[in-house]
């Protein structure tokens, strides 16, 4: 089973405690020796997610969205960025040089064109910016890729 993730940025320490819990709790449905996380490994539900899929048995795949991706990210996340990048048995890129907006919606429809099933950490409202998460479920959906809403209740970004 391969598997993607988006998610919000961002989030409090509450809320964040709250998603990796649930993000734990939806890698640990699959059965690990056949489980292939794919993520852009940014800071956030990314990275939590990833680090869910590799504690619990799984493969990480890596879409980079641009060659600048890493550096466009916070300085406090390289470190995790790095041990992810890894650990990955697979990256794939979107040939992108500037991290802007487009270069994460074209990660992001990699991405969602290499998985069987996509987890959203979204609080279900439209996205801030192109490219934010309501975009990416919304050309899943368009695509046919079933999304699986993770976000606790009552949380607010």
């Amino acid at each position: 089973m391969r598997v993607g993730i988006t998610g919000h940025r961002g989030l409090s320490a509450e809320v964040e405690e709250r998603v990796r819990a649930m993000l734990d709790e939806a890698v640990r449905d699959y059965d690990a020796s056949e489980l292939v996380g794919v993520s852009c490994i940014a800071d956030g539900p990314d990275s939590w997610f990833a680090e869910a899929v590799l504690m619990h048995g799984g493969r990480l795949e890596v879409v980079i969205p641009a060659t600048k991706y890493r550096d466009s990210l916070p300085e406090w996340h390289h470190d995790t960025y790095d041990q992810l990048i890894r650990q990955a048995s697979d990256v794939h890129e979107t040939g992108m040089t500037e991290s802007t907006s487009e270069a994460h919606q074209a990660g992001s429809e990699i991405l969602v064109g290499l998985v069987d099933e996509l987890l959203a950490v979204w609080d279900g409202k439209p996205a801030r910016g192109y490219g934010g998460t309501a975009d990416v479920v919304d050309y899943a959906e368009r695509n046919g890729v079933p999304v699986r809403v993770l976000w606790p209740g009552g949380a607010s970004r």
